[in-house]
């Protein structure tokens, strides 16, 4: 299993398996695309991180992995569909049966936005939200390169933008429209001061209710 150690691991795959997918967790019964894959390893990168169980149905049942080729195109879509290049490790994993199962985890990325290739040419970037990966809001993206770009940011903060602090202490989100609203501006400057408030790590965006909004920062996550 391409020079992999195989160990053994029944009771701990019974475990992570019975939580189901989730946010850091995805099952692949096979893998077949290797930009499908690539769109996860996006998602997981963008966010807090995450693990593939490859070998495993949507229903948590073991299969096992059924072909070596799927480590290959997992590779492949983490250093050809990725941009940048995501560093990914595999974990091969017997069950009580004998079925393997590979793990491959996926760390938080060091640098937003990771993009994947799609096949019309362009390039996307992913979340992962609860058991699905969500293409990622452009404003998000665009909050994502200012802040790793490395351009110093002077932590003085304007009238609005001290109003959108306060209204973040009253609601805990809020969306764009709210915010040119409340401070009265367009959307053009609205969204560039919640992209300047990111990159300075007091605001953070989540997905509520099939939406991005925007919510006040948790110091411990960023």
């Amino acid at each position: 299993m391409k020079d992999l150690n195989v160990i053994k691991g029944k009771f701990y795959l019974r475990k992570i398996i019975a939580e189901g997918e989730h946010e850091n967790q995805d099952f692949k019964f096979s893998i077949s695309d290797a930009r499908k894959i690539a769109r996860s390893i996006s998602a997981f990168a963008n966010n807090s991180g995450g693990r593939l169980l490859i070998g495993v149905k949507d229903n948590g049942v073991i299969a096992g992995v059924r072909n070596e080729e799927d480590v290959y195109v997992v590779e492949q879509a983490a250093q050809l569909y990725c941009r940048p290049e995501q560093k990914i490790r595999f974990t091969a994993i017997k069950a009580d049966d004998g079925a393997i199962v590979i793990r491959v985890d996926i760390d938080p990325a060091d640098e937003r936005p990771v993009l994947v290739s799609e096949p019309d040419g362009t390039w996307r970037a992913y979340y992962r939200v609860a058991d699905e990966n969500i293409a990622a809001s452009p404003l998000m993206v665009r909050a994502w390169r200012r802040k790793s770009d490395g351009t110093p940011t002077l932590f003085s903060l304007s009238d609005a933008e001290q109003k959108l602090i306060r209204a973040l202490e009253e609601r805990d989100a809020l969306e764009v429209d709210d915010i040119m609203r409340g401070c009265m501006m367009s959307r053009r400057l609205a969204e560039e001061m919640i992209i300047r408030l990111y990159a300075m790590s007091v605001i953070d965006f989540r997905f509520i209710d099939r939406r991005f909004c925007i919510v006040a920062a948790n110091p411990a996550e960023q």
